[in-house]
């Protein structure tokens, strides 16, 4: 019996419900796993251009830990360390906190380039208007380095698809997990990881043609010289407020 004999489709087919099951767990594990990462790449990227030094050493070990640590080890310490200390989760929140987590640190470095390729005039400019260090981030800064950082931020969450393949070694009820148990009881190898393949390409797809649409959408971003837009339309926010 060939790889990819009529039998082992059918008996795919006939069992496709788990297939089904898995692609949900895999896109809610995306999705929250995809929030939490952007919220820390933010966060840690801010940090490590802040002007306050402790700050910028809370993010470079928070990015170098994680970024070389494995991720399986990581998921590993999650699922079996953390209840010897009383710590129990649900495994998709390991999976969702595991995924996040990592991605977030290079997600934060991300961050850090975007910003420190908006020329410096620019945070003195909103400083002197009279700016916070987080109002100039928010209203200056980000915006114009948001189209800096979109390519290689979708790069990023495309391998933090992929890598939600790794919680099929807890259990973690996903995609990959879903074909390993199905081609293991019935040896349909070949039919099991070919459709396992389709249904990561059908999420990672949209993902990147949302890209593509999200650079000629955000290419109108202000260029540096012209802050003052950006300057005058939260002020006028603010009249408004």
């Amino acid at each position: 019996m060939g790889a990819f004999s009529v039998q082992k489709w059918e008996k795919l087919f006939q069992n496709f419900d788990p297939f089904l099951e898995g692609f949900g767990t895999t896109l809610y594990i995306v999705i929250l796993g995809l929030i939490l990462s952007l919220i820390l790449g933010i966060i840690f990227g801010i940090f490590s251009t802040s002007h306050l030094k402790v700050l910028r050493g809370i993010s470079r070990v928070y990015v170098e830990f994680f970024q070389n640590t494995p991720l399986l080890v990581q998921v590993f310490f999650l699922y079996n360390a953390l209840p010897y200390v009383g710590v129990f989760m649900p495994v998709k929140t390991i999976g969702i906190l595991g995924v996040g987590i990592y991605h977030g640190a290079y997600m934060s470095e991300i961050v850090r380039t975007g910003i420190q390729a908006v020329p410096k005039g620019q945070e003195e400019a909103a400083a002197s208007q009279g700016f916070g260090y987080l109002q100039s981030m928010g209203y200056i800064i980000l915006p114009q380095a948001l189209k800096v950082m979109l390519p290689p931020l979708t790069n990023v969450a495309a391998n933090l698809i992929k890598n939600t393949s790794i919680l099929a070694v807890i259990a973690g009820g996903d995609l990959m997990y879903q074909a390993d148990s199905f081609a293991s009881s019935t040896l349909a190898y070949g039919p099991a990881y070919l459709v396992v393949g389709a249904l990561y390409f059908i999420i990672c797809f949209p993902l990147a043609r949302l890209s593509g649409y999200l650079e000629r959408r955000f290419g109108a971003t202000p260029k540096p010289k012209d802050y003052s837009a950006l300057l005058s339309s939260y002020e006028t926010g603010k009249g408004e407020a």
